[in-house]
């Protein structure tokens, strides 16, 4: 169910954009970007601005999508709480997230920066932490969708007529979500399926860094359609 709500969120964000490049608006602008840093790790987003789409209303809409590569937690615990208690093998271990994101950009004065924004808004990410066992005939990963909500700063510095230096400096939030691993998964309102010994949403929690305070610090380049 949580795939379908992801694919409904993208497409009413791009349906968004959509109806802005196509309203009869003379003083709608476009842009596209890519920037680079720290979220959750090192991270990587591509996103679709659109400004100037309904007269009189100062605001900005963006829709983003972002990958990060990060750290999924203890693999000696995942491996307890969703598989079993074995103990031989070597641990390897990965996390990624994939979040999409779609914010309202105001502009603000800050820092005397010329063309700064608040922004904020929705946020949905997808975890995958992958948890193997060298040796130890272990391989696995655990899952969790989570939904959430951001803000921050971003800041453009001309660099052509079509090309802005970006600066994004932000933070999300994301409320719990339900952790799943092999056949077993933990739920925050206690509803687990095949859970392990007396082991608890709480302990998943504890043992797997699904997302939950994460800020960011980005650079990158903005381009003007």
């Amino acid at each position: 169910m949580k795939r379908y709500m992801l694919t409904l969120f993208l497409v009413l964000g791009l349906a968004g954009l959509v109806a802005a490049d196509t309203a009869d608006n003379q003083g709608a602008s476009f842009s596209a970007g890519l920037v680079a840093g720290y979220h959750s790790g090192l991270s990587a987003q591509v996103y679709g601005q659109a400004s100037g789409f309904a007269e009189n209303l100062p605001l900005s809409a963006r829709f983003s999508i972002g990958y990060s590569s990060t750290g999924p937690g203890s693999a000696l615990d995942a491996r307890r709480i969703f598989i079993n208690d074995a103990t031989n093998g070597f641990p390897e271990k990965s996390g990624r997230i994939w979040a999409f994101r779609f914010d309202m950009l105001y502009p603000a004065e800050f820092l005397s920066l010329e063309r700064a924004y608040i922004f904020g808004g929705p946020r949905y990410a997808m975890f995958t932490g992958n948890f193997k066992f060298v040796g130890g005939n272990e391989d696995f990963d655990v899952t969790s969708d989570q939904w959430g909500l951001g803000s921050g700063v971003q800041s453009f510095f001309r660099m052509s007529p079509r090309i802005d230096l970006v600066m994004t400096v932000g933070v999300d939030y994301y409320f719990e979500g339900t952790l799943t691993g092999h056949d077993t998964s933990y739920s925050p309102d206690g509803e687990d399926v095949n859970g392990r010994d007396d082991y608890t949403f709480d302990d998943a929690d504890e043992a797997i860094d699904q997302p939950e305070l994460e800020f960011q610090v980005l650079l990158g380049i903005n381009y003007n359609l």
